[in-house]
């Protein structure tokens, strides 16, 4: 859905994302959301009863749901699916990003765990389950590979975690070394976790 195509309700949600991803949550206010989605300041009342915690807590479901339907997208991009081309492609976006626009933006279910896991049950619950609508389609993906059941859902978290880790550093450093040797070390790891039958 393109940003002109959302109504006001889910730009915010959207503009959200894309604020905490950069400057976090504590930095992130409501009236900058509002802004940011060209909404009215008096709508986030009637769309967010629940405040800014209930805003976070959505734009981090959508973080997670968004990037749980990207899993799709890089298959679709690979001549033959594999493990190490599926990872590569989550890496690329990264890369690609960083390279483009520069290091300012990160995962916002990162952020929002980084900022309010501790203090905010619903948030922590929240960015759990976004992680979990993202490391499902990788690890249906590397079954539908030919990985084992028993060993795609741990390879899956593998895969985020190390994503994850490489955004951090490579955000510190200002440079996209660590998405990149995440890519290429892990690859061949994960193409061996294909069973092959004879």
């Amino acid at each position: 859905m393109a940003v002109a195509e959302r109504g006001p309700r889910e730009r915010m949600v959207f503009s959200a994302a894309q604020l905490i991803r950069r400057d976090g949550v504590a930095a992130t206010g409501m009236r900058e959301v509002a802004a940011h989605a060209e909404a009215p300041r008096g709508s986030l009342q009637h769309y967010f009863p629940g405040g800014k915690e209930q805003l976070v807590n959505e734009a981090v479901g959508w973080a997670g749901r968004y990037a749980g339907r990207r899993v799709a997208r890089f298959l679709a991009a690979l001549p033959e699916p594999t493990p190490a081309g599926l990872f590569a492609e989550m890496v690329r976006q990264w890369t690609d990003e960083y390279e483009t626009v520069g290091f300012e933006g990160g995962c916002p279910v990162a952020a929002a765990t980084v900022d309010c896991a501790e203090a905010t049950v619903s948030t922590r619950e929240a960015a759990a389950a976004a992680f979990a609508a993202w490391t499902e389609p990788v690890a249906r993906a590397l079954a539908d590979m030919g990985v084992p059941k028993e060993r795609a859902g741990a390879l899956a978290t593998l895969m985020i975690s190390a994503v994850e880790g490489a955004i951090l550093l490579a955000r510190a450093e200002r440079d996209v070394r660590p998405l990149t040797t995440v890519a290429r070390e892990l690859g061949p790891l994960l193409d061996a976790a294909v069973s092959r039958e004879d």
